[in-house]
């Protein structure tokens, strides 16, 4: 498992879709990663299950015990694996570039919900709102 930083390195600059599936692949990886982060930050052991063909979903189902806010990412991962499989299913689709660009920007917003809600335990209990880590870092909220 790579570091948070590392992973944030991942999701700031994704990887080229010179090869979509390979791609999409790292993107899915690095996804699981956080949520491996965060059930070890619980002092859980991340399992290898899948639950419709995907660990990420097992992983967040495991992540979601006994932390009912932490649902708020549930369709983020939902939408990981959706434009996945768009991307590897690829045979008759041309727009590859838009699909493989909204999963970087997806898994982006799964690292940020997360590590996020790493420093502030209440993230998500109002609509994933960041407000606590903002206010933190003195930006203005509204």
């Amino acid at each position: 498992m790579r570091s948070l930083t590392e992973l944030e390195t991942v999701f700031e600059s994704p990887p080229a879709a010179g090869d979509p599936e390979a791609a999409a692949a790292e993107l899915l990886q690095a996804s699981e990663e956080i949520l491996e982060h965060w059930i070890t930050a619980r002092g859980d052991v991340p399992g290898s299950d899948k639950r419709e063909g995907f660990r990420l979903l097992a992983l967040h189902r495991q992540g979601a015990k006994g932390d009912p806010s932490f649902n708020a990412c549930r369709e983020t991962c939902r939408e990981i694996a959706y434009h996945y499989n768009l991307v590897t299913m690829r045979d008759e689709y041309s727009d590859i570039t838009d699909r493989l660009s909204m999963m970087a920007m997806i898994s982006r917003h799964l690292f940020l919900f997360i590590s996020g809600k790493m420093q502030v335990a209440e993230l998500g209990e109002f609509c994933c709102s960041a407000k606590p880590i903002r206010a933190a870092d003195g930006a203005t909220t509204t």
